[in-house]
């Protein structure tokens, strides 16, 4: 079993969530060392937020040492104020790691046996119910950090062996699922309660999701833009390297030299042409996609950080001799960076449906809605309104969450990120964005079929081949949602 690292990159994420973990001995050292250390605090009349006062406005509130337990199991309880639709199951045990990880660090002032609880519940796959509304992205992901904590207490709900999908297939009370694992619920102590509650984790483990998502949608997007172009018959010239030389963006010179080498070889794009230019869904390619994947690079580097962070309050320095009370709960940092993603995505798709506009369009020798019989089959006519139905409702979620903040707690809280709205608008971006882009590799493979795929360059044969492994020629009108959901399919698994 291995240890959880130290620094979680991005592209270690999956390996992490097929294995097992365990603390490593340095790890477990340093959270004993700081509860140890809290311990000894609690014994003096020192009063530190959260550990034995009331919290938010409620903060001057003194509570009796006596009641500290019940402070922290009451603070779960009434903050598990969660609603909508469940978190996808994939997402919550991204979670589960990475409260684990935030843990890790031993400035929270947690348990070893709270750490235990929280390694078994993920190595045994035990996934909380929890909701995607009720987050402020400040103070913490606190409703949904809540619910991820009652079954610690002994409540809420699990389901187990769910580690995919967007449902779980059964949910169950998590008092009995403990009872049958032979677990009791454990008693919260100071601070306990507010450490699991206060964090990122929601806002982080969408993040995380989203970026492992759009590293397949730009690698994806390149390669089905690739099949466009040569569908649709375009120029390469766009794709010159003196062009991009002096316009020396990073994301625009990948994309241009990933499209060089896509299209090298092709006897379809290098053929005479007819036009003088192209339109500019095919002509800006490498500024549009490039300008996405900068976005894409930076979102990274603000979530890695994020992810390898301490994000409760307040925190404990058992070297220092101190206990300090801050703001590293607040969303800001990652609100700012997933509404980049959503714009960033949007645009992706955006540019994808007009391109397979002009593929149904009739132009460049291909038939109207890229049918066998137009007229007495409508094609992939319809199928161009559902890529314009997603983009537009990619539009309207674009909204930026980060610049809205409303009050709360009597005042006290009283600037919050709306990160974690920032989180779920981004979710649903990303799965809106597979499914244009899907549309689009339909309609290319479709519109190639019409021309003479062996004359395609090696790399994009090779992909325009696995493709149709898994969908065929329309050579008659049929259901298109199920060879949308198959090339969705193809996008997300390959």
């Amino acid at each position: 079993m291995p240890a959880l690292l130290d620094t979680i990159q991005l592209e270690q994420i999956d390996t992490l969530l097929s294995e097992q973990l365990e603390l490593s001995t340095e790890q477990e050292s340093s959270i004993k060392k700081c509860r140890a250390y809290l311990d000894e605090k609690a014994k003096t009349d020192d009063v530190y937020y959260g550990i034995n006062t009331g919290f938010g406005s409620l903060c001057d509130v003194v509570v009796k040492p006596e009641e500290l337990e019940d402070l922290q199991t009451n603070l779960v309880l009434s903050h598990a104020c969660g609603v909508g639709e469940r978190v996808p199951n994939e997402i919550i045990r991204l979670m589960l790691l990475l409260k684990i990880k935030n843990f890790s660090y031993g400035h929270s002032g947690v348990s070893m046996e709270l750490v235990e609880r929280l390694l078994l519940m993920y190595n045994e796959n035990m996934l909380p119910e929890v909701f995607q509304q009720g987050s402020l992205g400040a103070s913490g992901d606190l409703a949904p950090l809540a619910h991820l904590s009652l079954p610690i207490l002994g409540s809420g709900k699990l389901t187990l062996g769910q580690a995919q999908g967007d449902q779980a297939s059964e949910w169950r009370d998590a008092s009995v699922v403990l009872k049958e694992k032979g677990l009791k619920p454990l008693k919260l102590k100071s601070k306990e309660g507010l450490a699991l509650l206060n964090g990122t984790q929601f806002m982080s483990a969408y993040g995380v999701w989203a970026l492992q998502r759009m590293q397949k949608i730009i690698t994806h997007s390149t390669k089905i833009a690739a099949l466009s172009f040569e569908a649709f018959d375009c120029k390469p010239s766009p794709f010159y390297a003196g062009i991009h030389a002096v316009r020396p963006h990073e994301g625009q010179l990948k994309i241009a030299f990933a499209f060089r080498k896509l299209l090298e070889g092709s006897q379809i794009a290098f053929a005479d042409k007819k036009q003088v230019q192209d339109p500019y869904s095919f002509r800006c390619i490498p500024q549009v996609h490039g300008a996405s994947f900068e976005a894409f690079a930076q979102a990274k580097k603000v979530i890695e950080c994020e992810i390898n962070s301490v994000t409760d309050n307040p925190l404990i320095f058992p070297d220092e001799d101190e206990i300090v009370s801050g703001g590293n709960f607040h969303g800001q940092p990652l609100a700012l960076q997933l509404d980049y993603l959503a714009i960033a995505l949007s645009e992706l798709a955006n540019i994808s449906e007009r391109r397979t506009y002009l593929l149904v369009s009739g132009q460049r020798d291909l038939p109207a809605f890229l049918s066998k019989n137009p007229g007495l089959e409508s094609g992939f006519m319809i199928a161009q309104y559902t890529a314009a139905s997603l983009v537009s409702q990619n539009k309207q979620l674009c909204t930026p969450a980060s610049v809205d903040s409303i009050v709360s707690s009597n005042g006290q809280e009283d600037h919050v990120s709306m990160g974690a709205n920032a989180a779920t608008k981004l979710y649903q971006i990303v799965k809106n964005t597979e499914r244009v882009l899907a549309i689009e590799l339909l309609c290319a493979a479709q519109a190639i079929d019409f021309k003479n795929a062996d004359l395609l360059s090696a790399g994009m044969k090779k992909y325009y081949d696995a493709f149709r492994g898994e969908v065929s020629f329309m050579d008659k009108d049929r259901v298109i949602s199920e060879d949308i959901n198959a090339a969705t399919d193809f996008l997300t698994m390959a």
